[in-house]
């Protein structure tokens, strides 16, 4: 029986003056793959063809293994994706330049953190959707450069590099993201989500110290699909708006 090659195409329209903001924001995450029990999924049709550029699901995690995250400076990094192979093996290559602007025994401990290692990373565009960098078919590589500045006019960064392949620029994940502070996205019975809660160094989670988050000032994208935690009923109590906790830098 003769092989039936259905389309898959849809057109693709754009309403004159909607804006498209550029960028990324101030703070990205990342873990090792070995971290990783189940990815989510990409839709397929019966011929192996890619019909969404959207993850479908949630990153399921080791026992107590949670995203960590690093602060960048977002006018100097960027989300790109760029073609390579040849018909019919196109793949894409998207590549993540994230400037981190401190050289410190931290910053600078990060190379042990992704070099020679197969990491994945997620970056939130400025309308708050996340981008995935890494795929679970092929080999991410990560780089780590440092400049110390020049002069009493130089800069100084520790820059990571990310070339990382798939079968579409960066995938879209709108599934939970559980990082060190809370979950990103959790999801409910009905399947809704938006919220961050709030880790409690006194639940017996894997940190032993206080990361400086309240219940009423931890929101990371206030601006999006979180929704900020309740306030604190004790008198004496901030706000909630976080611009003060450094552990909000995300949301700016």
């Amino acid at each position: 029986m003769a092989t039936v090659c259905s389309t898959i195409q849809q057109s693709l329209a754009w309403c004159q003056g909607t804006p498209e903001l550029p960028g990324i924001k101030r703070r990205i995450y990342y873990i090792s793959k070995d971290q990783i029990v189940s990815w989510p999924t990409l839709t397929y049709d019966a011929l192996g063809r890619l019909t969404s550029a959207a993850y479908s699901g949630s990153f399921v995690l080791a026992a107590d293994a949670t995203w960590k995250f690093i602060d960048i400076l977002t006018d100097k990094s960027q989300l790109t994706s760029d073609p390579q192979g040849e018909f019919p093996s196109q793949t894409q290559l998207n590549k993540l330049v994230a400037v981190h602007p401190s050289v410190g025994v931290e910053a600078s401990a990060l190379s042990a953190y992704v070099n020679n290692n197969d990491c994945v990373y997620l970056v939130e565009t400025v309308r708050g959707k996340f981008r995935v960098v890494g795929s679970e078919k092929w080999q991410v590589k990560s780089t780590v450069a440092q400049d110390l500045g020049q002069g009493a006019t130089g800069t100084t960064s520790t820059t990571l590099n990310v070339e990382a392949t798939d079968e579409c620029p960066a995938p879209f994940y709108d599934g939970e993201i559980v990082t060190e502070d809370g979950i990103i996205n959790e999801k409910d019975d009905g399947g809704g989500g938006g919220t961050i809660i709030p880790w409690n160094p006194h639940d017996g989670g894997s940190s032993g110290k206080d990361n400086g988050l309240d219940d009423g000032s931890n929101t990371l994208n206030p601006s999006n699909n979180l929704n900020p935690a309740p306030a604190k009923s004790s008198e004496g109590d901030d706000d909630g708006g976080g611009d003060d906790d450094p552990n909000a830098y995300a949301a700016r």
